[in-house]
């Protein structure tokens, strides 16, 4: 997917609506439209990586920080000590289904491993 087309490249840039929680000059992170728990809140890099599989070493940074700032977020929102669980999925049969990296920060509830 180009850039021109991807939706999180137009959250980002202020095009497409979505609920913010989170920014800084690194990434955003808004609501997820359709919630897989109670807090379902997507971590996702302003630079446009299409996936964890392109992801290069120049990024290391950034894909730890994005981490950082989901348990932020979720100490922000007292969900934290209870737990949570963050997932990267990549390409199709991963389950990415919009292919700009994001980390989805998901709590509110108990969590089952192995998922899916």
């Amino acid at each position: 997917m180009s850039q021109e087309n991807c939706i999180f490249c137009k959250i980002i840039a202020g095009e497409s609506k979505s609920e913010t929680v989170y920014e800084d000059d690194v990434c955003v992170a808004f609501k997820d439209l359709h919630p897989q728990a109670p807090t379902h809140i997507l971590v996702v890099p302003r630079e446009h990586i299409e996936s964890l599989d392109k992801a290069k070493n120049k990024h290391l940074e950034t894909l730890g920080y994005l981490h950082l700032v989901a348990a932020e977020i979720a100490r922000e929102n007292e969900f934290a000590e209870a737990g949570y669980r963050t997932v990267i999925n990549t390409n199709g049969n991963g389950g990415q289904t919009v292919f700009h990296l994001h980390v989805h920060l998901l709590g509110g509830r108990p969590f089952v491993f192995p998922p899916g």
